[in-house]
């Protein structure tokens, strides 16, 4: 079978996917699996400002529409917390239990607070001018000393410019306020894979997974993608039982990412991640089922017609297999 490019990327996914915003912790790449499937879900629709961004458990979904509204069909069983912020406005964050379905009015109140506008105006400018972004961020620090998102924005920014150094010292600042913050770590162990450092960003993503009270999608992303390279490593050697240890590990990575991703738009990426590793063990059957409950899932994603041809590609080489 044709070998697919992968492509990394690290916005947070978090929150990418950030838990981000992972995945910064937006991540990106090709793959999936059957026993990933996501749970029991439910439908919320948020009713709020227009244009506010909306985030459930710290992972980023969308924002509302020009009527204020947002509907997420596919949140896990369980109580969660939804975030959100607009332009203006003080951001908010609100408990849903484990039952609430259907619509969700959260009122937003007018914020005349400096540090918070100017912490809007840095995540507004973090998409088109970085340096005044970065600017921004600091100003936003400067007004509120230990604003910890504001630390958050400005060491994922620096991260993205290549500045190791002052990405790492906004984390160190950040930890004086916040100092088992799962998300600094998070940023702290892709910094780390991005330097070739595996065994601190291993630490890292660990101690982030752990601050996390065990949900951290974005580090869970990393430490999948820190043994997917490490397979492919071993597998460019002929080192075929180090090769699958290592394909073992990075697929469990992604299937927890995938979970706690419940239906987020990264969570799409994942499913690619997870398949990907699925074929490189040669697990074709399971790529397929994943691959199709992809399909359930996210039917209008752009690359639905690449995930189609993926699984024509398998069911050939299953009977050829035959």
């Amino acid at each position: 079978m044709q070998k697919r490019k992968q492509m990394h990327n690290w916005k947070p996914i978090l929150g990418v996917l950030c838990v981000g915003s992972l995945l910064a912790l937006h991540i990106s790449a090709q793959t999936k699996t059957r026993s990933a499937q996501i749970p029991q879900t439910r439908q919320v629709t948020v009713v709020t400002e227009p244009a506010a961004i909306v985030w459930i458990d710290d992972v980023r979904y969308g924002k509302t529409g020009t009527d204020g509204r947002f509907t997420i069909k596919t949140v896990a069983a369980g109580g969660h917390t939804i975030r959100l912020r607009a332009d203006g406005f003080k951001e908010t964050t609100k408990a849903i239990t484990a039952v609430q379905k259907g619509e969700t009015k959260i009122p937003l109140l007018k914020t005349d607070d400096a540090s918070e506008l100017k912490y809007q105006e840095a995540e507004r400018l973090a998409s088109s001018d970085r340096d005044k972004a970065t600017e921004a961020y600091r100003q936003a620090i400067k007004l509120r000393p230990g604003y910890v998102r504001a630390y958050i924005g400005l060491a994922r920014l620096l991260s993205e410019v290549s500045d190791t150094d002052g990405a790492l010292a906004a984390i160190k600042d950040l930890r004086k306020t916040s100092p088992r913050n799962a998300e600094a770590s998070a940023i702290e162990g892709r910094i780390l894979k991005d330097a070739g450092d595996n065994d601190k960003a291993i630490a890292a993503f660990k101690r982030s997974i752990a601050e996390g009270r065990g949900f951290q999608p974005e580090a869970n992303t990393g430490l999948g993608l820190l043994y997917q390279e490490r397979a492919e490593g071993f597998g460019g050697q002929g080192d075929i039982t180090r090769e699958s240890a290592n394909y073992a590990e990075s697929g469990k990575y992604f299937r927890t990412a995938l979970r706690q991703l419940s239906g987020a738009p990264d969570a799409s990426v994942l499913y690619q991640l997870v398949g990907l590793v699925l074929e490189r063990q040669k697990k074709y059957q399971e790529a397929i089922d994943l691959y199709e409950e992809f399909l359930r899932y996210f039917p209008d994603s752009s690359d639905a017609a690449a995930v189609r041809s993926f699984i024509v590609q398998l069911k050939k080489q299953l009977s050829d297999q035959d």
